[in-house]
């Protein structure tokens, strides 16, 4: 799956109040840059996993500081000196927001909040366990739509993309920022309740877990951990550390159950391949249960069973760990009637390939142990050196990437049957029986799939048909569409593609982001930086937005809109709420949370 950050206060201080240095004034920069990073990126392709060079400079220091720091890139940050990431960063990125502008526009005269007494909410990735993505009481008309003007826009300072899904309860909503920071505001206004943080970059979207006596805010992070804030307050209740591996990160958004929270562990060591002389891989996937209340963790199931091992040199000549990866980079679906977790798992990082990977895994919920578990595409040992032009750490089964980030839907038909929908990176839709072990019951193709390609984080489904979007990113003439299938036989009702993209340079219509379905519409967000809204019935566009602009934010930080990617709208209160920018994979930057309402 494609891969997706604190410095101390007193350096994001100096970066705040000292301007992006050139070459020319700063050589200490340019040349660790030059001696440590060029090799990577300023071979890079724009669009590919590794940004390139015009990607990095549209970041601010302070996000590369705490990439090199915390984030993504710490291992190769862990050889510099604080001096020396300092330089980079400064050298590199443009000039960050002033530090004190989140605190701006708090609100004033509010009641007490009562989440208990909400009957409007969003409080998960997929708006329930079934993970369905589709809000049925969300107090949005299908007439209403056509309708929907901006109400607010909220900026978070320094970010470059607005990955984290939010989550709305009690007339409050919760989202996370790149730098780490959480924010509740005000579903109506958009003014500040508080401003809290974590101890590193916020990677998976926002779950919320009523406990008897609080609610509690759950988030991911880049660096394995998940954490849970007081949603009254923003005061840390807990963090645990649910992986130790150096690359692992918390991409699935936590599903919370009766008192545990589920939550899955991908990996940034992909990209890790590309450094000269790695040795590859030593991540292995894993799903794990945590106390709600505490953090403790209950119980920890690796998807990749057998810990990597010293292997047979690679036909490149390289040393191999395996076996490796099989990550998880969804949110757990549960199935409360059959009283199994079902997690979709990514594919290996090295050879050997297990049949794990690539796959549906059905676990007992109380203990973790799989039940049984249904493979997709055998073979597929894939990391980043495979699609470089030097292949030194390609696995020799150079598999084809198609993992997958999705979460499986369950669906209960009106017959009383189940059907579990699975959409893969391969761009392949498939329908699987939960009472037979994963046994198919039908598959649509709808793309060409591949790194970037197929589907990515999402469908949505009402439960009659399921809506499906087409990344195919980086597939030529792809001009990526939604699709609408029934539930009961794979029949397809209609295809929308997307043509807006015709005659615009560097215009991407890829739809990767997650769907989100109400009754009668179903929204879906493109690289393009368009938010659309479609006719559940013929597919037509009735509403679209275009967020590829500035926007006049109610906390005073310059915003601007993007892509739209990973996490998708919410609906909750008669308003839709999503985050627009995605700097990564040649997307479009920005930093902001926008929230509509009908006219």
């Amino acid at each position: 799956m494609g891969f997706r950050a604190f410095s101390t206060p007193l350096l994001l201080l100096w970066l705040a109040a000292v301007p992006p240095l050139h070459a020319a004034e700063d050589p200490l920069g340019a040349t660790v840059f030059r001696q440590n990073c060029a090799v990577c990126h300023e071979t890079a392709q724009p669009g590919g996993r590794m940004p390139d060079m015009a990607s990095l400079k549209r970041r601010t220091s302070a996000e590369i500081l705490q990439a090199l720091e915390t984030g993504i890139m710490q291992s190769q940050g862990g050889n510099l000196t604080s001096t020396e990431r300092a330089a980079v960063a400064a050298w590199l990125g443009v000039a960050p927001a002033r530090p004190d502008a989140a605190s701006a526009n708090y609100c004033a005269n509010e009641p007490p909040w009562e989440p208990k007494d909400a009957d409007a909410r969003w409080d998960s990735w997929g708006g329930g366990p079934e993970n369905l993505r589709f809000q049925k009481n969300g107090g949005l008309a299908t007439a209403d739509i056509p309708s929907l003007k901006l109400r607010w826009a909220f900026a978070i300072p320094n970010a470059a993309s607005m990955r984290s899904q939010p989550a709305v309860m009690g007339g409050r909503i919760f989202i996370g920022g790149q730098d780490g920071s959480i924010y509740a505001l005000s579903a109506a206004k958009g003014c500040t309740h508080w401003a809290g943080k974590l101890r590193s970059q916020v990677r998976s979207g926002l779950a919320m877990a009523q406990l008897r006596n609080r609610t509690l805010i759950l988030a991911g992070d880049v660096t394995g951990r998940v954490t849970a804030l007081d949603a009254a307050t923003g005061a840390e209740v807990w963090s645990t550390q649910v992986e130790g591996n150096p690359f692992a990160m918390v991409t699935s958004t936590p599903l919370v159950y009766e008192g545990r929270v589920y939550v899955g562990v991908s990996s940034r060591e992909e990209p890790e391949a590309a450094r000269p002389n790695y040795i590859c891989c030593t991540f292995r996937g894993s799903v794990a249960a945590l106390n709600a209340a505490d953090g403790t963790i209950i119980w920890k199931t690796w998807t990749t069973p057998e810990p990597p091992r010293p292997r047979a040199k690679s036909r490149s000549g390289q040393d191999v760990l395996g076996p490796s990866g099989a990550g998880v980079w969804a949110t757990p679906t549960l199935d409360v009637e059959r009283n199994l977790l079902y997690i979709t798992t990514g594919d290996n990082y090295s050879d050997p390939t297990t049949d794990t990977s690539d796959a549906l895994l059905a676990l007992e919920p109380k203990d973790g142990h799989i039940v049984w578990s249904k493979q997709f595409t055998k073979g597929d040992a894939f990391n980043t050196t495979c699609v470089a032009p030097v292949k030194t750490n390609c696995p020799d089964s150079a598999g084809p990437d198609h993992d997958f980030g999705a979460s499986a839907i369950l669906v209960k038909l009106s017959s009383g049957r189940g059907v579990l929908l699975l959409g893969q990176k391969s761009g392949v839709l498939h329908a699987v029986d939960p009472d037979k072990k994963g046994e198919l019951l039908w598959e649509e193709h709808v793309g060409k799939g591949g790194p970037l390609g197929g589907i990515q984080w999402g469908p949505a489904s009402d439960g009659a048909k399921i809506y499906v979007a087409l990344s195919d990113m980086t597939v030529p003439g792809a001009t990526g569409g939604l699709f609408a299938f029934q539930v009961a036989n794979g029949e397809r009702v209609w295809r929308t593609p997307n043509n807006f993209c015709s005659g615009k340079p560097m215009c991407r219509p890829a739809q990767s982001g997650a769907v989100t379905a109400v009754p009668g519409a179903v929204f879906s967000g493109s690289l393009d930086g368009h938010l659309r809204a479609y006719s559940a019935a013929t597919g037509q566009v009735i509403w679209d937005y275009d967020a590829d602009h500035e926007f006049r934010t109610v906390n005073g930080v310059k915003g601007t809109g993007g892509s739209f990617d990973a996490g998708g709208p919410v609906v909750a209160g008669g308003m839709l709420f999503t985050g627009s920018g995605y700097g990564a994979f040649g997307g479009i930057p920005g930093n902001v949370l926008l929230a509509f309402g009908p006219e």
